[in-house]
């Protein structure tokens, strides 16, 4: 780790003062805003390839402002828009270009429905004219410009509206929407919680014709869900969450010709269809292409459909005897040839293939993975990606001739490197991060990788830190159970290797998942800095089933889920325990969510090596959480119960022997509080004692107003009495 000895200079520059004048970390410190990072908010690069936009807000004027500054100086050249100069507007949350960059959708008055999808307020705001214009009187879902900047498509109620907006009419592309029955275009919760995606229309090409995904949830069991609220009754919050091994909705595709009118069905019974999780026009405007996936999600068919005539060819079967991951990574170049990654050879990789879908090259490959690619650069003909070549706690960027031959590396630094590349591909800003050092941008050329400039350091926030008691996260491997595992490890500052210190182990541990990495973190880093100050070591180990170290280490958990991750976890606090500096007796651990369900397991199953835990938001068993995420690594519970329940911590609460803390929001829409109900009434029959916390109406994330404060509060102190 070259950069180890200047991230110590930096953050131990005043050392010589005492570590007694360092200031101590508090929560509020945490949770009110005092370590706040600076973002390069909604960073987008123009056509022209020589300038890039930037959402920005002044505090002191409360002001949004979408600016445009210059590659080559880094200096604003113009503001797009400025809300002080808008009616109605006080705030941008985001924002989008048409195609030609003469018009912007603003997005205002968002309020979030799930994770990812939220109902607004929109506006088009007319760049050479400076209107503006309310696309629709009532909140709306994933509105979109036509390619040409005339339409803007958008949901509403279930349903797909057209908005043209020189008339200002507006068309209903369908009618047969119903909550809880039929949605047209955006996708139901499961798709957009596991698929990761919400607006299920596109735009081709030529914005003559729109393809959407029609869901019928008419049999998909429902989930009902009270919100207790302010008033004298609580309501209730009724959708169609399909559990593990119960009825999804039925999809199917459709396209919609603008010009006619007509909308017609595309017949995909002949591939495996039971899934849609993404469709993309390619650069024909008459060829849609469509992912579809069978129910266990282990074979992924791409199909290339035909607007003109409805026909369909397969194209590409990509199949593994796990699983297939879904990505965003399906690019299509001007011959409509394609890119697409798949983990085939073992590792995630590039693969070229033709209109056709014939095999041109496989672009990279070696024992490392592809974590994101960023594009093809028609000028050069390279392809940019980033990956975990330099090591898989790191990311570098990289450039390569589509024949696989002359990559060069274009980030030098290690830690934690991402791009975004002007549209010509001349430029490119590099995010650079590690455990220590909080985001830089700097900008550089995009052939060599040589740094032009820096744009934006977060250095207020780094010369505040220098005043804290921090200390080094500190990486390694760990040998447990046949492998070489990653790790961190936080020690007291003031570490006096011959005393005994508790041991805090945290976690997620999730299927393909990491939390091994050299990149700043975010509130529970600087967490787990205040439990270092109490004099307690906090260790991370990235279990088998997490990513980055290839197919087989990833996908050995498959129809395990809990097994491998919980031997391991195990297996790494007993060889921690051996060493002169941990006290044996007192090791804890803690996860949220899938880190939940770990936590509760690892406490239940390895009784006699953890002394505490505490699980936040756990999956108490997979019976309880949904299709396509569990039964993606577990298949069904009809098919394989004993997956199921062998590796459940609902199943194993009669081996509690240590302190749990047991915490869940009433309001959780993805992992519902069913899942922690049974198991507080499991741990009851068993006689077993246990404290718990229930946040009423908060959903998986546990946050608003001062709850974080309070949820950390009670962590902390469960910590400091127990450890």
């Amino acid at each position: 780790m070259q950069g180890s000895k200047w991230i110590l200079g930096v953050f131990f520059l005043c050392a010589s003062l005492g570590i007694a004048q360092k200031k101590q970390i508090t929560l509020e410190d945490i949770w009110q805003g005092e370590f706040r990072t600076q973002y390069m908010d909604r960073l987008q690069s123009l056509d022209n390839g020589k300038e890039y936009v930037v959402l920005n807000y002044d505090r002191k004027a409360r002001a949004s402002t979408v600016d445009v500054f210059d590659y080559a100086t880094s200096e604003k050249v113009r503001t797009l828009v400025n809300t002080q100069s808008l009616d109605g507007i006080d705030y941008i949350i985001s924002y989008e270009l048409s195609d030609d960059e003469s018009k912007m959708l603003i997005a205002t008055q968002l309020q979030s429905i799930y994770r990812r999808s939220t109902l607004g307020t929109y506006y088009v705001y007319d760049l050479d004219s400076e209107s503006l214009e309310l696309v629709a009187d009532m909140p709306i879902q994933e509105p979109t410009f036509s390619p040409d900047g005339s339409k803007v498509a958008y949901g509403y109620n279930n349903n797909i509206y057209v908005r043209d907006l020189a008339s200002g009419t507006t068309t209903e592309v369908t009618t047969d929407g119903k909550k809880n029955r039929i949605i047209n275009g955006i996708t139901d919760w499961v798709y957009e919680e596991e698929f990761g995606f919400v607006r299920a229309f596109d735009w081709n090409a030529a914005g003559t014709h729109i393809a959407y995904i029609r869901f019928d949830e008419t049999q998909v069991p429902e989930f009902s869900m009270d919100v207790y609220g302010k008033d004298l009754y609580q309501t209730q919050q009724v959708f169609k969450y399909p559990k593990a091994g119960e009825q999804n909705a039925t999809v199917s595709l459709h396209l919609y010709e603008l010009a006619s009118g007509k909308k017609s069905d595309v017949d995909l019974s002949a591939y495996n269809s039971y899934y849609i999780p993404r469709i993309k026009w390619t650069k024909d405007p008459n060829v849609l292409s469509v992912q579809l996936t069978n129910r266990k999600q282990n074979t992924v068919d791409l199909v290339f459909v035909d607007a003109q005539n409805n026909s369909s060819k397969l194209v590409l079967q990509d199949t593994d005897d796990a699983y297939v991951d879904i990505t965003d990574n399906l690019t299509f170049l001007a011959n409509n040839s394609f890119i697409w990654t798949s983990e085939k050879d073992g590792w995630n990789h590039i693969y070229h293939y033709d209109k056709n879908g014939k095999l041109l090259n496989q672009v990279t490959e070696g024992d490392w993975e592809v974590t994101r690619y960023y594009g093809f650069d028609t000028k050069t003909g390279r392809i940019y990606y980033q990956s975990s070549e330099r090591g898989s706690i790191y990311r570098d960027v990289y450039s390569i001739l589509p024949s696989g031959e002359n990559k060069v590396q274009l980030t030098k630094r290690p830690g934690t490197n991402s791009a975004s590349f002007s549209a010509d591909f001349s430029y490119f800003i590099n995010t650079f991060s590690s455990a220590m050092v909080p985001p830089v941008y700097t900008l550089h050329n995009a052939l060599d990788g040589e740094k032009v400039r820096e744009i934006l350091n977060n250095t207020e926030l780094r010369t505040k830190l220098l005043a804290y008691d921090m200390s080094e996260k500190e990486f390694s491997t760990i040998e447990v159970n046949g492998n070489e595992l990653n790790m961190y490890m936080i020690k007291p500052s003031d570490f006096d290797p011959n005393k005994k210190y508790p041991l805090f182990m945290y976690q997620y541990s999730g299927p393909g998942s990491q939390n091994v990495a050299d990149r700043w973190g975010g509130s529970n880093d600087y967490w787990h800095q205040m439990l270092a100050q109490q004099d307690i070591i906090v260790v991370c180990v990235d279990g088998r089933g997490t990513g980055l170290k290839g197919r087989d280490f990833k996908k050995v958990t498959q129809l395990e889920l809990g097994k491998y991750e919980v031997q391991d976890q195990i297996g790494a606090a007993q060889k921690l325990a051996d060493l002169p500096y941990i006290d044996g007796d007192r090791i804890g651990i803690w996860g949220w969510s899938y880190g939940g369900f770990m936590s509760a397991n690892c406490l239940f199953q390895g009784a006699d090596t953890f002394s505490m835990a505490i699980a936040v938001a756990p999956v108490g068993s997979w019976r309880f959480y949904d299709t396509i995420y569990t039964e993606r690594y577990m298949s069904t519970p009809q098919e394989n119960p004993g997956g199921y329940d062998n590796n459940s911590p609902i199943t194993h609460v009669d081996k509690l022997k240590g302190d749990f803390l047991l915490v869940h929001g009433t309001a959780d829409d993805n992992v519902h509080v069913q899942n922690s109900t049974r198991l507080v009434e499991a741990l009851v029959q068993a006689n077993k004692q246990f404290d718990w916390a229930m946040y009423p109406d908060k959903n998986h994330g546990i946050y608003g107003g001062n709850t974080r404060l309070h949820l950390y509060t009670k962590m902390t102190n469960f910590i400091l009495e127990n450890l």
